[in-house]
């Protein structure tokens, strides 16, 4: 017989999975800064960079995509950065993506390979599998 204390517990858990608190994720996502992309570069990381604007119907779509991978373990190891495209226009020049809707795929400091518009989930999967060889 389990204590009250076990079904505490259980109906917490349950309660936070229901929620998405312990939703497992795999890759980190975070803003694109010059210095942690090279230091993920140098460290040898599989990276995705995501040049998105918000108003971008594009955009939304890959992000869907995204959103979906983000649930498949395989990709644990692959960190995102989001560039806006908007207002970060240093880096979209110096990543030499010509717009929004733009993902480029790197491993470690050697560009893996490039899309722009793409929101197929293959395509999309295909172009991030690419950072992780």
């Amino acid at each position: 017989m389990k204590s009250a204390g076990a079904h505490a517990l259980f109906a917490l858990m349950l309660a936070f999975v229901s929620f998405g608190v312990m939703e497992a994720r795999a890759f980190e996502e975070k803003p694109f800064d010059t210095a942690a992309f090279a230091a993920a570069q140098s460290a040898g990381k599989p990276i995705l960079i995501d040049v998105f604007a918000p108003w971008c119907p594009t955009c939304k779509a890959q992000q869907v995509v995204l959103e979906k991978l983000r649930q498949n373990p395989a990709y644990d190891a692959v960190l995102v950065f989001k560039v806006d495209y908007d207002n970060q226009k240093d880096a979209v020049r110096s990543l030499g993506a010509q717009r929004q809707s733009t993902l480029i795929a790197f491993n470690g400091a050697t560009e893996t390979g490039r899309s722009v518009g793409d929101t197929s989930p293959d395509g999309i999967e295909a172009l991030l599998k690419t950072a992780l060889k």
